[in-house]
């Protein structure tokens, strides 16, 4: 009857039992859109929340692939009337889309010059063949880069080198899945803790001096590292520690690697006048991203180094279309348009100030919780927007929170940097994704481990540490 078997039937079941979490996200976010919006939230707001939530519960449970959930997010944010489809389109493509997009392509470009393969064996140098020696390697190179250049620029830098690593130690995806983890999570975890450490690590930072300016507090460059830089220190061999007792690496010592690595090296062409000019290329990438990221855009930069590579031959736009994620980049534009949203609708403000509102009467109490649940708020945001979204959004409502508005305000600076508990928490997370060696569970898996140490460890530091700059 109407063309169906038994056999269909069958097929339908498995469907349904592999899907199962794609129903249930669909029934709860009907009976949440059944309910009426809370008072002073928008329902555009609500409904941003609604959508917030079920994309949160499909990229933990990935009952559909990530690229799928942006589909998701994009064509709900229209259905429910959060904005027109130009208006989403709009949220969707900005700087930072661009900025995943060439730098994953920068990432392919480096591959085609080798030039990943020598700063692996660099590495490789300093650290020795033990994996745990070599993961801390990774995570203190990342943390101490990305403290003066930004977490995206490092973690895009850095991917192509663990790749190459874990290719030599074998082509078997299967036989290196923990030893992929770790040194891919070694680099965005690194490159997180590390961002916090100067005003130039990330654009949170540069925000919340702006807030402390406008409010006639003075942070200088020296000063925020005074304060934040021992932070960075105390949490590298901590990440490497979380993630090698997350991840056993199936590889004690990666010695076949480091052969294979060292013979590829030396079997190498010499550097020529065309590699001098490739490394010229990126270097004036890497300056642009320093000093010229706020005139013309992460983004800008990166495309124009990628187009400079196409003019002068040295990468083909068929390498740059087979091996540039272009999943990822939907997946970063999605999680983007959403955080817009949720800030344009009053969302963000109104889940803010209800939180404070709750919490005031214990903060009076005890100033210490203050740290504590503006820590845990911030976080959470974080995971949600962006760092610098969130720290745009909530800054000004911290600040608030308690006497000490510059201590309140850096500690809500330095937890948006913690970002680890999915794919599209930041862009560091969002690039070593893109290797397709690790999946999104393993994010949360190690990630929450990671978050909770660096809430306690935030609210202890802040307490103690910074008790010599009163």
């Amino acid at each position: 009857m109407l063309g169906f078997s038994e056999h269909s039937l069958t097929n339908f079941l498995f469907w349904i039992t592999q899907k199962k979490w794609f129903l249930i996200t669909m029934v709860i976010s009907v009976f949440l859109l059944f309910i009426p919006a809370p008072s002073g939230l928008s329902i555009e707001g609500y409904r941003s929340i609604v959508i917030v939530i079920t994309a949160l519960m499909l990229i933990v449970t990935e009952p559909i692939p990530l690229p799928a959930i942006a589909m998701y997010i994009l064509v709900m944010e229209v259905y429910l009337g959060i904005g027109s489809a130009n208006d989403i389109a709009k949220s969707f493509m900005n700087d930072a889309v661009f900025f995943i997009m060439g730098s994953l392509m920068l990432a392919v470009a480096i591959i085609k010059q080798g030039w990943d393969a020598r700063i692996a064996l660099g590495i490789i140098t300093l650290t020795g063949n033990k994996t745990r020696n070599i993961v801390f390697g990774f995570t203190a190179i990342s943390a101490i880069l990305a403290s003066f250049i930004g977490e995206h620029t490092v973690a895009a830098i850095m991917l192509p080198i663990a790749m190459t690593l874990i290719h030599f130690t074998s082509e078997d995806k299967e036989k290196v899945q923990n030893l992929s983890a770790v040194l891919l999570f070694s680099i965005a975890y690194g490159a997180l803790v590390g961002s916090i450490g100067t005003p130039s690590g990330g654009g949170r930072n540069v925000i919340m001096i702006d807030y402390l300016r406008d409010s006639g507090l003075s942070m200088s460059y020296i000063n925020w590292m005074l304060r934040v830089y021992p932070l960075v220190l105390i949490q590298i061999p901590i990440v490497s520690w979380v993630l090698m007792k997350s991840f056993t690496p199936e590889f004690i010592k990666l010695d076949s690697g480091v052969r294979k690595l060292v013979i590829q090296v030396a079997k190498s062409a010499e550097m020529t006048g065309r590699n001098t000019i490739a490394a010229v290329i990126f270097l004036l990438v890497f300056v642009g991203w320093i000093f010229f990221s706020e005139s013309v855009g992460l983004g800008t930069i990166a495309l124009t180094g990628v187009l400079m590579y196409l003019v002068g031959g040295f990468v083909k736009w068929e390498d740059l279309s087979k091996n540039t994620h272009w999943g990822v980049i939907l997946l970063f534009g999605s999680t983007i348009s959403l955080g817009s949203n949720i800030k344009t609708t009053g969302a963000a403000v109104w889940l803010a100030e209800s939180i404070v509102n709750f919490i005031e009467p214990v903060i009076n109490k005890l100033p210490f919780v203050a740290d504590l649940i503006v820590t845990v708020m911030t976080t959470t945001m974080a995971n949600v927007l962006s760092s610098s979204a969130t720290v745009a959004v909530l800054g000004p409502i911290t600040m608030n929170m308690g006497q000490d508005s510059m201590h309140l305000g850096m500690v809500t600076a330095i937890a948006s940097a913690f970002g680890y508990f999915t794919a599209v928490a930041a862009p560091a997370c969002t690039i070593v994704y893109s290797s397709g060696l690790v999946n999104a569970k393993d994010f949360l898996k190690v990630g929450w481990k990671m978050g909770v140490i660096s809430i306690v460890l935030l609210v202890i530091y802040a307490n103690t540490y910074w008790l010599f700059f009163r």
